[in-house]
């Protein structure tokens, strides 16, 4: 197995989250609540990358930052409605924000 990381960001409605993040690409993996009446923990992934949505509020801190390199940044930018790409000194990146106040800074891969 090779190991890997899974960040996980807090949220008040993760099948929402979900939904806004598949806009990037992310697709649900797989769901966990204890009992029906307790949050939902959900599994999102896009290629390699893997984000894990809860609704346990200890889990996570609200506003986190999470940076996500792309391939095709142009391709990114217009799914998430973002009309004009920055072009910083290491790079072009955009930042949007998820339903929750999490932030997703998303830069273009550098080869």
């Amino acid at each position: 197995m090779t190991e890997r990381l899974a960040p996980v960001l807090r949220t008040t409605d993760a099948n929402a989250a979900a939904m806004w993040y598949s806009r990037l690409g992310f697709v649900q993996q797989w769901e966990h609540r204890f009992a029906p009446d307790l949050p939902l923990y959900v599994s999102i992934a896009r290629g390699g990358v893997e984000i894990h949505l809860s609704e346990h509020t200890g889990d996570a801190r609200p506003d986190t930052l999470m940076y996500l390199y792309v391939d095709d940044i142009d391709a990114a930018a217009a799914a998430c409605g973002v009309g004009a790409v920055g072009q910083k000194d290491w790079g072009r990146e955009f930042e949007v924000i998820d339903p929750d106040g999490n932030r997703l800074r998303i830069g273009a891969l550098h080869r």
